[in-house]
């Protein structure tokens, strides 16, 4: 069943289109990455499916019905959103920014405090960054921030979590532990991940579905194995490139040299 459905999605910022009637279906429970050169509406694909910016033409549905038709605060309940290089004031710790993700489920004339205090706790559990609590986020390895923000998203309760480019700036060790705390999020708490990713090899080792994105349209879609393919690395990044599959029979890509002319998603 599609939890979030995007149906021939166009998006345009004045003259220039970056979107191309863009249809894709997110099932429930799937880790969704995205690829795509530069410029091919990754990111902009996600800010649309989080009401960021507005569609020239199509729909986005949550569970069937049309996004547009949610409150703010009831929107943020289903779906939470974290872009690239998210950055907290200066003196706001860990703490303070895992609360602020408790601000959908707030109204000024009543609340439960306990029940946030408890989510919060969860959130900072299930990140491991409970000795880090106190700490200013702006002092945390960037690791650790991005765990922080994952666990203000957290306390958001959602069912979607859209996340941009998640491992960028980050060394090997802290990629790897970002990638593995979203597929246990994925697995234990049953969250559904859609994420922009760079890194092909990623994208083939954790994804249960990867959509590749070409001058803002859909090129292919489908599992790792169906959609990593020397082709669509040829046509899409315009790269030659070695593929293999590991233990797990997920692909493996060793770029090896530029392709001439240059592929069609620069063109």
């Amino acid at each position: 069943m599609a939890i979030l459905e995007a149906k021939n999605v166009s998006v345009s910022f004045g003259d220039k289109s970056i979107l191309k009637d863009l249809s894709l279906s997110i099932t429930q429970g799937q880790i969704v990455s995205i690829l795509g050169p530069n410029g091919s509406g990754k990111s902009t694909f996600l800010k649309a499916l989080s009401r960021n910016i507005k569609l020239k033409s199509g729909s986005i549905a949550l569970d069937g019905r049309d996004i547009q038709s949610f409150g703010t605060k009831e929107m943020a309940c289903h779906l939470a959103t974290l872009h690239q290089a998210s950055r907290a004031p200066g003196d706001l710790t860990v703490q303070d920014l895992v609360e602020y993700g408790r601000f959908p489920y707030q109204q000024w004339w009543k609340g439960n405090e306990k029940e946030d205090r408890l989510v919060v706790e969860w959130a900072i559990e299930q990140t491991r960054l409970v000795d880090l609590a106190g700490r200013r986020v702006n002092t945390l390895s960037g690791g650790e921030q991005q765990r922080a923000w994952i666990a203000m998203a957290l306390a958001q309760k959602p069912r979607i979590l859209l996340l941009d480019e998640p491992t960028t700036y980050l060394d090997l060790c802290h990629q790897l532990e970002i990638m593995e705390l979203i597929t246990q999020l994925n697995k234990e708490q049953s969250i559904s991940i859609v994420m922009v990713l760079h890194d092909m090899n990623h994208a083939a080792r954790y994804s249960d579905m990867v959509a590749v994105f070409c001058q803002g349209s859909l090129y292919a879609s489908g599992t790792p194995v169906d959609t990593i393919t020397p082709t669509m690395l040829r046509e899409v990044f315009g790269v030659e490139a070695d593929i293999w599959l590991d233990n797990q029979g997920r692909p493996v890509c060793l770029a090896q040299s530029l392709t001439a002319p240059m592929n069609v998603c620069s063109q």
